[in-house]
């Protein structure tokens, strides 16, 4: 008999050398606990360049103040369990509600910051390694740098760093109309996300059973 034909493999996903992921205190004494174990994590592991998982696109938020909260209120939008969400900290509130919200902020992160990750610590506990990576890329992918009028990215004219805001997604088409009609030109970056899902993933494949807040 011939040889047998060798099963095609796939790819092994790469051993990565990182520092071991933070995750929430077992107990909550409160609804939300300042977390600044992971914000120290995702600068070391997305934000460092000597980091195997360092992400260019996230280059500017070096200059970025992020502050990070453990939370288990449920958050539900549209039905569905919210994980995790991104935001500026927005103060729309009278003179003294304003103090309030910004004595709060200095609490929690000694300073006003410029993004609030946070996080369900309730699904945090049950993700995998990778679908915790995809989670707080996710969010950090919200945390962008303003543009201005032409497209290019905006810079405070007095400091020099970053001008922030809340970036939506990429993708624009509905799921419908790629299956139907497939991804095209007009769907924008949606032909780059069916070009990117159909190729090998760089750090291994993850699921994420609930939705970001800040998409919804």
């Amino acid at each position: 008999m011939g040889e047998r034909k060798k099963r095609n493999k796939a790819p092994e996903t790469p051993t990565l050398d990182i520092p071991a992921r933070p995750m929430p205190p077992e107990e909550m004494s409160k609804a939300f606990l300042a977390a600044p174990q992971v914000v120290a994590w995702l600068n070391e592991v997305f934000l460092d360049p000597d980091s195997p998982l360092y992400n260019e696109d996230h280059a500017h938020l070096r200059d970025a103040h992020i502050g990070a909260l453990w939370t288990e209120v449920t958050n539900e939008k549209q039905m569905r369990r919210v994980a995790a969400t991104a935001e500026q900290p927005m103060f729309r509130a009278s003179a003294w509600g304003r103090a309030r919200q910004e004595m709060q902020m200095c609490e929690w992160f000694g300073d006003i910051p410029d993004f609030v990750i946070t996080i369900d610590a309730r699904i945090a506990r049950g993700m995998s390694d990778a679908s915790w990576c995809a989670l707080i890329e996710h969010e950090l992918y919200h945390c962008a740098q303003a543009l201005d009028v032409f497209g290019a990215p905006r810079f405070n004219q007095r400091t020099g760093l970053p001008v922030f805001a809340i970036k939506g997604h990429d993708v624009e088409e509905f799921v419908g109309v790629v299956r139907r009609y497939g991804a095209g030109n007009a769907a924008g970056q949606t032909s780059k996300l069916v070009e990117a899902a159909n190729a090998t993933p760089e750090f291994g494949d993850f699921q994420i059973e609930h939705c970001c807040g800040t998409c919804l």
